[in-house]
């Protein structure tokens, strides 16, 4: 009778055994290649390249976009589609929601199902011309609390508005006093903002960087180009971070202030608005304190 740690011994000896795996040349029966082997080596071998195989075609199915030919996963192309087909359809759902209420709006004026407010004409003229004292000519708070908004919008709005163009806000560059204002009997089209050393210099609106060099007399400047026919100028500054030709957005920074160039005589920033080839004053239309 066997016992268990014999049948362990002959276990183990039989996955260690020696074999030689050996090819041969078929019509001179030369060695070629010879490989010793044993089943352990063989097993371990085997399961390495399973872990491999295994490993490598979750990486394909994960990372690449060879996992869109496996079925069961969907293409990232008809991903997108369906997304903007969800917007599509969301958008004609408002546009007909709308529509279902102008021509409701309409049919009830044709078919005259009105409700009419009947006003008493004759007692408001007899309150206005008795007593007129009795009438608060005041703004509500709401009227002034809307007032206060718009005013301040059309305050940051450089543009008229109109039907063929588009309302914009300008933002400051940065924030500081203004030590030089726009002065046109003096030729300073600009205002120059005090900062310290370094201080990030933002594009006052999206556009186009159409100049982005040094000049000695103003040092590094860079000059943006908006809609609308609006030009920025940002001179006098230590260093530029964008270069002619790049897009930038609104209140995306693109230098840093300093005081380069012969005309400066401290770090600040050189300010300029250009409309349609005419200087503008910055001040009526951005806040820079």
């Amino acid at each position: 009778m066997t016992t268990p740690k014999k049948k362990s011994k002959g276990i183990a000896k039989k996955l260690l055994h020696k074999y030689r795996l050996v090819i041969l040349n078929e019509d001179t029966f030369e060695e070629r290649v010879s490989f010793k082997l044993n089943r352990l080596n063989v097993f371990v071998f085997s399961t390495l390249l399973s872990l491999f195989l295994v490993g490598i075609t979750t990486v394909i199915i994960a990372f690449t976009p060879l996992r869109e030919y496996i079925p069961g996963y969907s293409s990232i192309q008809l991903k997108k589609q369906a997304a903007e087909l969800t917007y599509k359809t969301d958008s004609m759902q408002q546009v007909l929601y709308f529509n279902d209420q102008y021509l409701s709006s309409i049919k009830r004026v044709l078919t005259g199902d009105l409700q009419i407010q009947q006003i008493n004409k004759d007692s408001i003229i007899k309150t206005i011309t008795e007593d007129p004292q009795n009438i608060n000519f005041s703004p509500s708070k709401k009227d002034s609390i809307l007032r206060d908004k718009v005013a301040k919008e059309d305050k940051y709005n450089v543009f008229e508005p109109s039907s063929n163009m588009i309302t914009s806000v300008l933002f400051p560059p940065a924030n500081g006093p203004i030590s030089e204002g726009y002065n046109l009997k003096t030729k300073h089209y600009a205002v120059d903002i005090v900062v310290e050393e370094n201080t990030p210099v933002k594009a006052t609106a999206a556009g186009t960087v159409i100049f982005a060099e040094w000049t000695v007399e103003t040092g590094f400047v860079i000059i943006l180009e908006h809609h609308n026919n609006l030009i920025s100028v940002y001179k006098h500054n230590a260093s530029l971070i964008k270069q002619q030709g790049d897009l930038v957005k609104a209140g995306e920074v693109i230098a840093a202030a300093g005081s380069s160039g012969e005309y400066s005589t401290g770090p600040h920033i050189h300010f300029e608005l250009w409309s349609n080839g005419y200087p503008i004053n910055p001040t009526n239309f951005i806040d820079f304190e």
